[in-house]
């Protein structure tokens, strides 16, 4: 398949209208643009059944950074939607393959490691408090969007006890406190 049958087909599968197709294979910003109403269409969607094959579609974008970021925005979305780790961990498996196909390692690895990022995150949502080891494993970004989000005491603690970086801490450290002199 073309770029142009590619990006013509993922827009109406979601039906989405409005976009020219050639604009969107000429510039990679228009087509970003799309992909992201893209994803945020199906993302919505309560199925989960076309999501490798819409995948598998975007990752043949020519532009890897693209594709990577159009794929790292669905991942994104689904794992705030998700119920937990179990239904995460099973519809991130199902992509692997796809993402297993990026020339870029660079990119594989930052979608591999997004999808364990979330695979903490919701785990720790579940109840889940993680070790200083286990904490050191993920990212800063995901170290951070737990010491903006946690409501957990114990997370928050070990976040601004063991949080890799100072802001990561002192946001943990702040919301502890916050937490601790509200009135019960």
């Amino acid at each position: 398949m073309t770029l142009r049958a590619d990006v013509a087909e993922l827009l109406a599968a979601v039906g989405i209208i409005g976009v020219d197709v050639d604009d969107a294979v000429a510039d990679e910003h228009v087509r970003w643009s799309a992909y992201r109403r893209i994803v945020s269409v199906i993302a919505s969607s309560p199925s989960r059944d076309r999501d490798r094959a819409i995948v598998a579609t975007i990752l043949r974008d020519p532009v890897e950074m693209v594709a990577k970021s159009a794929v790292v925005a669905l991942v994104d979305e689904i794992a705030m939607r998700t119920a937990g780790p179990a239904e995460f961990r099973e519809w991130a498996s199902g992509l692997l393959p796809e993402i297993d196909g990026l020339e870029g390692e660079g990119h594989r690895e930052f979608i591999r490691r997004r999808i364990r990022d979330w695979l903490f995150h919701l785990s720790v949502q579940d109840g889940h408090v993680p070790t200083t080891a286990e904490l050191a494993e993920v990212t800063d970004w995901m170290q951070r969007t737990l010491a903006e989000g946690s409501r957990s005491p114990a997370v928050l603690a070990l976040l601004a006890e063991s949080g890799r970086r100072k802001k990561t801490r002192n946001v943990a450290a702040n919301r502890a406190r916050s937490r601790e002199l509200r009135p019960r």
